[in-house]
């Protein structure tokens, strides 16, 4: 019976990593086949657009790709500024504000806390016209900041840390803190925020993805080439009336996403770690 039991759970393990394999290599695969095209030609590409065989046009399309009126290498580190200054935006002050909701006891924070749903029903495009109408009055209107500040609101984000904070935030800690003459932005900082690690990195990388791909407003508030980031460029090389050149615009794709895999592999450990999250409460 031991046996048989021993062999059943062996398969059950086979079959599920089999699985695992299967997904991760059709997850991968779209992937695999944009960094390909981005070495072979437009001609390569209308012929057969699914490749697995690296040809030898990657530094044509560079060429094509850098010879265009913008910089890629520009637009690669404000996409870079943008990303990082609104991701770390995001996290701080929705995790501060979910603190608020979750470790403090006040008179209307149940009618706030249904306040940040409504408006996270909301769609972001409503507001867009709004938004760029406030940025040109200050004379924000191509300037990086624009699209940095208002990842200060981000009921989404809010709503995550709030029912992250509810079941592995322990408030008796909290008040530990407190009665030792721990300071609340100290507490905050300092004890609160460790705990919060998992659910800060999960939207850490939500955000920066969100960030990094953005087009829609970036579009309507970035019109100079010197502020234009890389999605925006992208769309440039696809927008060309007279040519479209398929292997310079996979290459800027395949730059678009490397960072994507950078901060997914450098935040992964500290998702996987709230796993273990649970024994604080203990």
């Amino acid at each position: 019976m031991k046996l048989e039991k021993r062999d059943g759970n062996a398969l059950v393990k086979a079959v599920i990593y089999f699985v695992c394999i299967v997904l991760a290599v059709l997850s991968l695969f779209p992937f695999v086949v944009m960094a390909i095209n981005s070495t072979r030609s437009t001609y390569q590409i209308q012929q057969h657009a699914v490749s697995l065989i690296p040809s030898t046009h990657l530094m044509e399309n560079f060429k094509v790709f850098s010879g265009k009126s913008f910089d890629p290498w520009r637009g690669f580190l404000n996409s870079l500024i943008v990303a990082v200054g609104a991701t770390v935006l995001t996290v701080y002050f929705s995790t501060l504000t979910a603190y608020a909701l979750v470790a403090y006891s006040w008179k209307l924070r149940g009618a706030m806390f249904t306040f940040i749903l409504c408006v996270m029903m909301i769609p972001g495009i409503v507001t867009s016209i709004g938004m760029y109408q406030f940025m040109y009055r200050i004379h924000l209107t191509n300037n990086l900041l624009a699209l940095i500040l208002p990842a200060v609101y981000a009921p989404a984000a809010v709503f995550f840390f709030r029912q992250f904070m509810l079941a592995s935030l322990p408030l008796e800690l909290l008040d530990s803190a407190r009665i030792d003459g721990s300071r609340e932005f100290y507490t905050f900082n300092r004890i609160a925020m460790p705990i919060m690690k998992p659910a800060m990195a999960t939207q850490g990388i939500f955000s920066f993805v969100g960030t990094w791909n953005s087009l829609f407003m970036p579009s309507i508030l970035l019109t100079k080439d010197n502020v234009k980031t890389m999605p925006v460029m992208v769309a440039m090389l696809k927008g060309d009336i007279y040519k479209r050149e398929h292997g310079a615009i996979y290459l800027g794709l395949t730059l678009t996403v490397l960072p994507l895999f950078i901060v997914y592999f450098a935040l992964s450990k500290y998702i996987i770690a709230g796993v273990a999250l649970g024994g604080v409460k203990g």
